[in-house]
Formats: structure tokens, sequence, C-alpha cells
């Protein structure tokens, strides 16, 4: 199967889920800077979310770029990830409104573990499909980057439940590694 739709209606969806996230931020009724004070959280966890959904998009992209063909199982591993992806819209709103909370951290931290086990998925089932291009996996190799992510959005949950801004720091830790695009592609691809 050819993977432009694949491609396509993964951006269609990554589009609509940064568009309701935005929508999602209100503006304060005065016109003072003072009245922007109170909307920190639920800025701080949009700008989060977004650098999240912005590094997903990106490495997406290199990986559909190494990819020569989809499978169905390809197809339904991407509907996975698109669907934890699509959860960050609700996550960010209610961990920013409750100026993160321990519950609402951890659920946030967990919409970003699954989010990170569906992309493994995702690259695990492409690798797997007859007639792939082999650059893929050597690019991917044993991917001790997504592992260690998957690990240490893993040990944002419960950190949540204790102290839910070491769990805010586990999670932009996670997103500075992957925020420089995988060099593993762009070298495989010869770029």
């Amino acid at each position: 199967m050819a993977k432009g739709r694949l491609e396509a209606f993964s951006d269609g969806v990554l589009a609509i889920i940064i568009t309701i996230m935005v929508l999602e931020l209100r503006p304060p009724h005065e016109a003072t800077l003072e009245a922007l004070q109170p909307l920190w959280p639920t800025f701080s966890s949009y700008i989060l979310s977004f650098v999240y959904l912005a590094i997903y998009w990106n490495n997406h992209h290199h990986l559909m770029q190494a990819t020569r063909v989809v499978s169905g199982r390809v197809l339904w591993a991407n509907v996975h990830l698109l669907f934890w992806l699509s959860l960050f819209p609700f996550a960010t709103a209610w961990v920013g409104e409750t100026t993160f909370a321990s519950v609402p951290m951890a659920i946030y931290a967990t919409v970003f573990l699954a989010a990170a086990l569906a992309y493994a998925i995702l690259v695990r089932a492409l690798v797997a499909v007859p007639g792939q291009n082999l650059a893929l996996a050597e690019a991917v190799g044993r991917d001790r980057k997504g592992i260690g992510s998957v690990i240490a959005n893993g040990l944002a949950i419960p950190l949540a439940l204790v102290q839910p801004l070491l769990a805010v720091a586990v999670i932009v830790g996670v997103a500075a590694v992957w925020f420089v695009p995988d060099r593993r592609m762009e070298r495989a691809l010869g770029h």
C-alpha cells in the first residue's frame, strides 16, 4: 500500500488537535498584563503540549520519509497513535485549569506515556512490513531514545501523584531529548 493517504490523514488530524488546543486558551476580560498572570498554568501546559505535538509531527514526517510501503497493521497502529494524541487537548486543559494538580498531572503523564508507546508500536509495525525500506530498520536500530522516553514518561505518572512539578520536569526533559529531529532517519536517508 502507498503511504500518501496515511500521511495526509495524520497531518490533518494533528492540525485539528492543535486547533482544538488553542481554542481552549481564553483571553482575560481585563486589558492589563496582570490579568494574564492567572493564565500561566493554562498557557504553560499549552506550550508543553504544542511542543510535544510538534515533535510527534516532525518525527512522524521523518518516519514516513524513510517508509516505502504501509500495511493494514500500520494503518491501525497509526490510528492508535492519533487516538492518544487526540487526548492531548483534554489532558492539557485539565492540567492547566487545575494548576498541575496531582491527579490531572498523572492523567496528563499517562496520555504522554500512551502516545510514546503507540509511536513505538507504529515504528515496529512499519519495520515489519514486507518490502519495507531497509534504511528504516537501520535508522531505528534499538531505539534507546524511544525506550528511554517510554520509561521516563512511565515514571512521571507515580511522580505526579507525589510531586506534580517534578513530573512536569520529567516530561519537559523528554521533550528536550526529542526536540532536535531524529538524526538517525536523516542519516539513513542520506539527508
